[in-house]
């Protein structure tokens, strides 16, 4: 039986080698969808519950929704960049040190109300712009890679699904690892 990977419950990141209208909008109508299916998979949970990890040393529910609202935002602010500017180069951060402040304390409700009215804004300008604006890019200073807003929404697609996965295998384990 092969060992699967808990941290890549729906495998890592593989950027498409082309893309193509059909890919743009599932990618878009996952970012659109992911805040409700958050709520669907959070909501009913206890705050109890929502401390449980989706792998030994791993985040709980509750920060992977903190962190889904800070690397969105980040995600949403590198396209308007990318929108405005030529080739901006975006400022990376320390996720896990993000992780460790005092505002994942808080309940998981006002991260999800972020991503609600994030994922709104975001997507009704991902449905606006023309595939050739989709070309725009961004330069990360961490990859030393330039990144399409192709490249980026397929990577934002994926991030939803990976951190679904994530909550669905904590609530699965219940917390608990051999």
């Amino acid at each position: 039986m092969e060992k699967v990977d808990l941290r890549y419950p729906t495998g890592k990141f593989r950027s498409p080698e082309a893309f193509n209208t059909e890919m743009l909008q599932q990618f878009i109508a996952d970012i659109e969808q992911f805040p409700g299916k958050v709520v669907e998979e959070v909501g009913p949970l206890t705050p109890d519950q929502q401390q449980w990890i989706y792998r030994p040393e791993g985040w709980s529910i509750k920060q992977v929704v903190h962190h889904c609202a800070d690397s969105h935002i980040n995600a949403f602010m590198r396209f308007k960049l990318s929108l405005t500017e030529e080739r901006p180069r975006i400022k990376p951060y320390l996720e896990a040190e993000w992780a460790k402040q005092v505002d994942y304390d808080l309940p998981v409700i006002h991260s999800i109300k972020m991503l609600e009215g994030l994922h709104h804004r975001w997507t009704n300008l991902l449905k606006s712009l023309e595939p050739v604006q989709y070309e725009r890019s961004f330069y990360h200073p961490e990859s030393q890679k330039e990144w399409s807003l192709y490249k980026t929404a397929a990577l934002y697609s994926w991030h939803c699904k990976h951190h679904l996965g994530h909550i669905k295998q904590a609530k699965q384990y219940k917390g608990k690892f051999e």
